[in-house]
């Protein structure tokens, strides 16, 4: 199999015959689907690079295939290192023009408007961001890049912006993914930008889920800087109504309920639905409970009546994961200043040991997106 791989690396190249070429790919692409062809692989740089390569392929049914290999790559762990460490100039056939690294010849592609293969790339820079210990080094070939943070948002929030037909709902992921950064995150919450007002429409995101839940992933990381909660809840920004609105269904309360309400959920259709992924609806409740950590927020979402809605969800809820965490947060909610009896309730002294503990359970939060 060693010798095969050997042999297939020869015409998986940019200059190869077409028909050769194309063979050689597909074969690629079934090898990418096991484990053991897979293992192999990524014991050859040299084929890993001609891969980043053919995504330039002018035929593009090479390049989706080429493509598609690196997304069964990336999915594994293993695969996605090797493609961010994986020095495409020490790898690169001779008298070939080297690929650059892998980020920035997918940013390349999810940028260009005319590219077939912009949501595969999508999906490749979402397998990649996926491991933690990958995401600083994926930040700064962005970084290295010519293209900025404010530029994937702006993709991402634009209707059609791929004249091919890509969606790059796979950005969503992708902007989940790196918001476990701290960096990230403050640029996501610059309040001299418009960067969180920009993606909250997209929590009633109903075209895609995977672009809805990476969205709530995001908003969920950034609720966990605590310096920025007021903000995020005052009209500046009004992050309330966005995430109770998807825990909502076609309830009808009477108008004194109703009138303490946000406006955006006061006397909903009758063929409101509620957020259909058990994930997604615990991240909202998760973003809640890091946004009632202070007494005045707490007393705010309060008054907005936040506790009818998660009371109805929990009679309609059927996950466990989410019917704790409501029950967690609705804790909260209905005990008094008085009974809470403290400001802040990160601000609680606990043993050494249950305070590792707590960092970890935080840190699990922020990357379970």
């Amino acid at each position: 199999m060693s010798e095969a791989i050997e042999e297939l690396t020869k015409f998986v190249q940019i200059g190869a015959r077409l028909d050769l070429k194309a063979i050689a790919v597909e074969h690629v692409l079934g090898l990418t689907g096991s484990e053991e062809g897979l293992n192999l692989i990524l014991q050859k740089p040299e084929l890993l690079t001609s891969l980043i390569s053919l995504l330039e392929d002018k035929t593009v049914a090479i390049a989706k295939d080429a493509s598609m290999c690196l997304v069964n790559i990336s999915a594994n762990e293993k695969g996605a290192a090797a493609l961010v460490n994986l020095n495409t100039k020490e790898y690169c056939p001779p008298l070939q023009k080297p690929p650059e690294n892998v980020i920035k010849e997918i940013l390349k592609h999810i940028f260009n408007v005319e590219s077939f293969i912009a949501d595969q790339c999508c999906m490749i820079l979402s397998d990649l961001t996926r491991p933690s210990y990958l995401i600083e080094k994926v930040i700064d070939f962005i970084e290295d890049s010519d293209k900025k943070f404010d530029d994937i948002i702006n993709v991402f929030t634009k209707v059609a912006y791929n004249k091919k037909g890509a969606k790059l709902h796979y950005l969503g992921p992708v902007l989940s993914n790196l918001s476990q950064n701290h960096k990230v995150r403050l640029f996501i919450l610059d309040k001299n930008k418009c960067v969180i007002q920009r993606l909250l429409p997209f929590t009633g995101y109903a075209s895609s889920l995977v672009k809805r839940g990476g969205v709530v992933g995001t908003l969920k990381n950034c609720c966990f800087e605590e310096y920025y909660h007021e903000w995020l809840l005052s009209e500046d920004v009004d992050i309330l109504p966005h995430l109770l609105l998807p825990l909502s269904g076609n309830e009808n309360f009477d108008e004194e309920d109703n009138d303490k309400l946000p406006l955006e959920l006061q006397y909903l259709p009758e063929d409101k639905l509620r957020e259909e992924d058990p994930d997604i609806r615990n991240m909202l409740i998760e973003a809640l409970t890091q946004l009632v950590t202070k007494k005045s927020n707490r007393e705010y979402i309060r008054d907005k009546n936040a506790y009818i809605i998660l009371r109805e969800l929990h009679k309609w809820e059927k996950d466990k994961k989410v019917l704790a965490a409501c029950e967690n947060l609705v804790d909260i909610l209905i005990r008094t200043e008085e009974e809470i009896g403290l400001d802040n309730l990160k601000s609680v002294e606990v043993p050494e040991d249950f305070a590792e503990k707590f960092d970890r359970m935080n840190q699990e939060q922020l990357q379970d997106t």
